[in-house]
């Protein structure tokens, strides 16, 4: 069986003082893959500015505007249509080989091919002090460990929409022990890639239908690669498997890559952006 999702995302940008030129990317399209099949789009701005579709770097769909008049409110507004199919977070073969699979990690074809999501960025960077927090457990699995490790972060750190922003380092995440899924996930990637296991950062949507925690439907987690295995889901601000309720938007090194908007505005003075989204779903045969 098949989920029919619908997705709106608005957001409202005002400004103190006209703004005469702007440009702005929205990383915020579904991804299309073997669970993820689209039905329709569509996005549309209050000065009717052209939106044009494009690929990023990284290969992901973005939506680029640039309005041609000044202007001081601008609102935007996405909906998605998409079927998703039902995903059994565990339906993969276990490692067969633990030692195998250790010995897997520190090969150096490994390491090259997997490099960009072993490397520590600014928002997975560990202080010194904290870097024992978390270490594997060799008579584990890798999967075993990263389910630990899973649920370690989501334990260390307390849901609070308010401690952090889009800046917050984990040296500041880890004095104050809260934050929100952004948070939890560089964590994750952070003691991760410290212990030679590829982690990436996934931007995504989530289906709150079982009261899961999140801001605003938007929602961030992990995916960490086991080898033999492949690349697996964690949501780690709920310490389960992304399943069918985590909808994908795209993938990188940290929220960096990830960021729904991207802009240069040209203009002076004092600037409000409010966004929202909403999720809903119903079933298809």
């Amino acid at each position: 069986m098949s989920l029919e999702y619908s997705i709106t995302y608005k957001a409202e940008n005002t400004y103190e003082e006209p703004v005469r030129e702007a440009y702005w990317q929205f990383l915020i399209i579904p991804q299309e893959n073997d669970s993820q099949q689209f039905i329709s789009i569509d996005f549309n701005n209050s000065l009717n500015a052209r939106s044009e579709f494009s690929i990023n770097g990284y290969g992901f769909k973005t939506i680029r505007v640039h309005p041609k008049t000044e202007f001081t409110h601008i609102a935007f507004e996405a909906n998605f249509k998409l079927l998703k199919k039902e995903i059994n977070p565990f339906d993969f073969e276990p490692e067969e080989d633990v030692l195998k699979s250790f010995q897997k990690l520190q090969e150096l074809d490994f390491k090259v091919n997997y490099d960009t999501f072993l490397k520590t960025t600014d928002y997975t960077s560990l202080p010194e002090e904290s870097k024992n927090l978390f270490t594997l457990d060799t008579t584990l699995s890798i999967f075993e460990n990263l389910l630990a490790l899973n649920s370690f972060v989501h334990h260390y750190i307390k849901f609070n929409a308010e401690a952090t922003d889009v800046y917050t380092k984990l040296k500041d995440l880890l004095k104050i022990r809260q934050g929100v899924c952004q948070d939890f996930t560089h964590l994750f990637c952070a003691f991760a890639r410290l212990n030679g296991i590829p982690a990436r950062y996934v931007s995504g949507y989530l289906h709150q239908d079982n009261g899961y925690f999140g801001d605003a439907q938007m929602h961030a987690w992990a995916e960490a690669y086991v080898p033999f295995v492949g690349w697996i889901g964690f949501d780690v601000t709920n310490d389960i498997l992304a399943g069918t309720s985590h909808i994908k938007i795209a993938d990188g090194k940290d929220y960096n890559d990830c960021s729904p908007l991207k802009g240069v505005v040209f203009s002076t003075g004092k600037n409000e952006t409010v966004h929202s989204v909403v999720v809903s779903s119903q079933s298809q045969q």
